[in-house]
């Protein structure tokens, strides 16, 4: 599997094992940076693996080429990135479909700029459902509607902009009724953040700092202290820690708070040492001039 080229669907993934997917999501679970840099090694060993932010993806812009945003729940793992052919979700790569066991697969991928839309089902490896449209054009037609579908087709979604051949909806208009159909909730309107966790495989440097949103932020001490400690290869909470071990990856506790007030107080220590000693340097500086016009 090759990067993901320049331009194509942002394409979402979810694996569910969960009976109750919607239940998941509505604990609102944190995201394993360690599972997704190993999920993505697995999936391409080859690849330059950069991590560039941790935050909720409903408030956040979708992933762009070279990029995958991963979430791995409990009974749930969510994958996010672009493929540039994804006209036919029944034969996007074997290897991607099938990168980890789910009962359920579910694919929807949407292109805002063609109006592209795609919605699959797939269960135990076989296609279930797969509609992959354009308004004037039907890429893709498996398997029978699913109810939620029928309020489209009968033209409850018609705005009028279309002619006599195109679709009686815009395909991408379809993709958030589907997720809400197969798994319960819709991202971009219901309540829940998705903590998600977001890697680039095109070989960028890893961006100093990022908010929630993704973007370059003004860090506070909390993540000075947090950045430095990963980069030694130290964990505030376990000086065992392991990138691709499982754990919580909250970055709050005592000993964080701990390590964060010491290294505060080490700071203003040392501030006032070297105010001393500057202090100290000027007067004896002084002292000397004073006396260099004596014999």
């Amino acid at each position: 599997m090759s990067t993901p080229a320049n331009s194509g669907a942002v394409v979402t993934i979810w694996f569910v094992t969960a009976a109750d997917p919607a239940a998941v999501i509505a604990s609102e679970p944190r995201s394993d940076r360690g599972f997704g840099r190993k999920y993505l090694a697995q999936l391409n060993p080859a690849w330059p693996i950069t991590p560039i932010g941790q935050f909720a993806l409903n408030r956040s812009v979708p992933a762009s080429a070279g990029e995958y945003y991963i979430a791995g729940y409990p009974g749930i793992t969510l994958v996010q990135t672009v493929i540039e052919d994804a006209h036919r979700l029944s034969e996007l790569d074997p290897r991607l479909l099938t990168s980890l066991p789910a009962n359920d697969v579910y694919v929807f991928a949407t292109d805002t700029g063609t109006d592209f839309g795609g919605i699959a089902h797939f269960r135990e490896g076989e296609v279930i459902r797969s509609l992959c449209a354009r308004r004037d054009r039907l890429y893709e037609d498996i398997g029978l509607p699913d109810p939620f579908e029928l309020p489209f087709w009968a033209g409850d979604h018609d705005d009028g902009s279309g002619t006599g051949i195109d679709l009686p909806f815009h395909p991408v208009d379809l993709v958030p009724a589907a997720q809400r159909a197969w798994l319960g909730f819709d991202i971009a309107v219901d309540g829940p953040d998705l903590h998600v966790t977001a890697f680039a495989v095109d070989g960028r440097p890893e961006p100093r700092f990022l908010n929630e949103s993704g973007h370059r932020a003004t860090p506070d001490l909390d993540t000075v202290v947090g950045r430095a400690s990963s980069r030694l290869g130290i964990s505030v909470r376990d000086p065992g820690y392991d990138d691709y071990e499982t754990h919580d990856g909250d970055g709050d506790g005592d000993e964080f708070r701990r390590l964060a007030e010491a290294s505060a107080a080490a700071a203003r220590r040392i501030g006032r040492i070297v105010a001393r000693r500057g202090r100290a340097l000027r007067a004896t500086i002084g002292q000397k001039l004073r006396h260099t016009d004596r014999p």
